[in-house]
This record gives C-alpha cells, structure tokens and sequence, in this order.
C-alpha cells in the first residue's frame, strides 16, 4: 500500500468510533458490529482510538484488545489511521502492534505534558514516525503555537508523515499554516468534525473527523459529497440539520463530547450509554432532546443502515 493510497483516504470523512462497554469493561463485539456498521454505510476512513473513542480513559491492555479487534472488523474494507500517544515508547509499540495487524496510518494524539518546547514537541513526533517508517502518519494539532516551520522540519525528518488533523477553531489561522508549511505537503483534515466543515473546505481542508457518523452516517457522508461538489448552500443545510446535535456535544467545555454520541447510540439500540469518568452520562432534559433530534433526522436519513445506501441523488436534507 502507498502513501498515495494512504493520502487519498485521508480526503474523506474520517470517522471516530465510540468503545462501548459491557460490566465496566470495551464490549470488543459491539464494537466490532459499529465498525462494519460504518462500512456497510460507506465510511472508508476509520480511527479507533481516539478521542471519541476515549482514549485517554483505556488502559493499555484495552488499547490492545481494540487495536486487534478494529483489524479483524476492518479486513480490507476500510482504511484505518489508529490513534497513539501517551510517552514515545508506549506510542511506538502501539503502532507497531497496529502495523503488525495490517493497520496502515496511525495519528499521534497531542502530547499530554505540561513542558513543551517547539524542538521536543517535533523531536516526540519524528522518534515515533521514523520507528514505524512503513506507516503514514497523522499530526493532531490542537495547540496555535504550532508552526509552519515546525511541520516543515518534521516533515522534512520524516517523509511518512503526510496528514494534518488540525482541531483549532480559526479558519484563518488554517489557511495561513496551510499555505505557509505547503498546500500539497500533507492532505490536511478539519479536525473539529462537521460545525468546521464548511469553513475548513473553503480554505482547502480535504477531509474531516466525524464522530457524529457514528450515529448518522448518510448525513456526514452526504455533507462530505457536498463539499466534494462545491455545493455550498446544500452544505449549509446540513449543517443546519446537525447543529443543535454537535452544540451539545460543544457545551461545557466539550464535556459531554462523547456522551451524546453513545446517548444516541443507545437509543438506536446500538450500544450501551455507559462512559467513564472524568466524562459522565447525559441528563434526563439531554436524553429527551437527542430523541428528539433522532426523530428529526429519522424522516430524511437511514439511522439503522443494511447494505444498500442512497446514490448521492438520493440524498435528501
């Protein structure tokens, strides 16, 4: 597989899975079943692992048993860019365990560490990419002091890094890094999901991260071939018929990110809504609101996908 395949996958949606839980612990079956549910709904692009996959809160032995059982799912029906991080040798043997499965991209999430200069922030990512150099790599850019320059250097270092998530809330900042590091260097992802989409697009981001797709995936998909086509005013109704749902997920400083996401899950009846802490369970007025927003799209969208899905004709908003 070649970093050309690999970068065309990248200019799509890149969608996040949630890990269920079943007694306290990832329930490794359902999560497989929302895996092929994404595939089965069109989803090329998966990334089990991150943070709508709670990655912060799985030990190492469930990051394991999920990076497995996302390649057994997968097969070679999607192209999957699993997350990694924490300290460089734990980062570095997850994506060995990864490439070893036939997992072929892997994105670093951003570095946890209260000191960080710009040298160490590009010598944590080039240690781990130059040790699994057969791998492309994702930059997950959540910090505005993050530079051009640094991405250049890096890089330069490691030809096998070839994507930026960026996930800072500034179109213009986007633009000015995009241009200034290299339009053509990395295919550069919306990494704030659907609300930045549009914005993103405008200013030559070629994909964006989902976690909404786990739950409605024609409306993300339908988004992504609207922004394909250049069909902004369609692009806007959607973002229109998925705003209330993402606000939510925005709200208290994204404390509820995730928890939305599985709330509707389970009343799909597709996994169960449990979430560990620090996150928590939405409440009861949350609850009702998101059956509210499922009844909404239900008129329009396909909630419980099978194996046919609507031409880009039939898509309705």
């Amino acid at each position: 597989m070649t970093f050309t395949a690999l970068r065309a996958a990248l200019a799509d949606v890149v969608a996040i899975p949630v890990t269920p839980y079943r007694d306290g612990a990832p329930d490794v079956p359902t999560f497989k079943t929302l895996l092929r549910r994404l595939i089965t709904s069109g989803v090329t692009t998966i990334t089990p692992n991150g943070n709508t996959s709670e990655f912060y809160a799985l030990t190492t032995e469930e990051r394991h048993v999920l990076i497995e059982a996302s390649a057994e799912a997968a097969g070679d029906d999607a192209f999957l860019l699993l997350g990694i991080g924490h300290d460089i040798q734990t980062a570095i043997t997850d994506a060995r365990l990864g490439r070893g499965v036939g997992i072929p991209m892997a994105m670093i999430h951003q570095p946890t560490h209260p000191h960080i200069s710009a040298p160490g922030w590009v010598e944590y990512h080039a240690q781990i990419a130059s040790a699994v150099p057969e791998m492309g790599f994702v930059l997950y850019i959540r910090n505005e002091w993050v530079t051009a320059a640094m991405l250049v250097e890096l890089s330069d270092r490691c030809p096998n890094v070839i994507g930026i998530k960026y996930a800072l809330p500034d179109p213009t900042q986007f633009a000015r890094i995009r241009d200034l590091a290299g339009a053509d260097r990395f295919v550069w992802v919306a990494g704030l999901a659907e609300p930045y989409a549009l914005s993103y697009a405008a200013h030559g981001a070629a994909g964006f991260t989902s976690g909404l797709v786990n739950v409605n995936p024609e409306l993300s998909l339908a988004l992504r071939d609207a922004l394909r086509d250049g069909n902004y005013p369609l692009a806007g109704a959607l973002l229109a018929r998925i705003s209330r749902f993402e606000e939510m997920r925005a709200e208290h400083r994204s404390a509820n990110n995730v928890s939305v996401v599985k709330e509707a899950l389970a009343q799909l009846g597709l996994c169960d809504r449990a979430i560990r802490p620090p996150s928590r369970e939405v409440n009861d007025s949350d609850r009702t609101e998101i059956a509210d927003i499922l009844a909404d799209w239900a008129t329009t969208h396909n909630l419980l996908p099978t194996q046919r899905r609507p031409s880009k004709a039939a898509v309705v908003v």
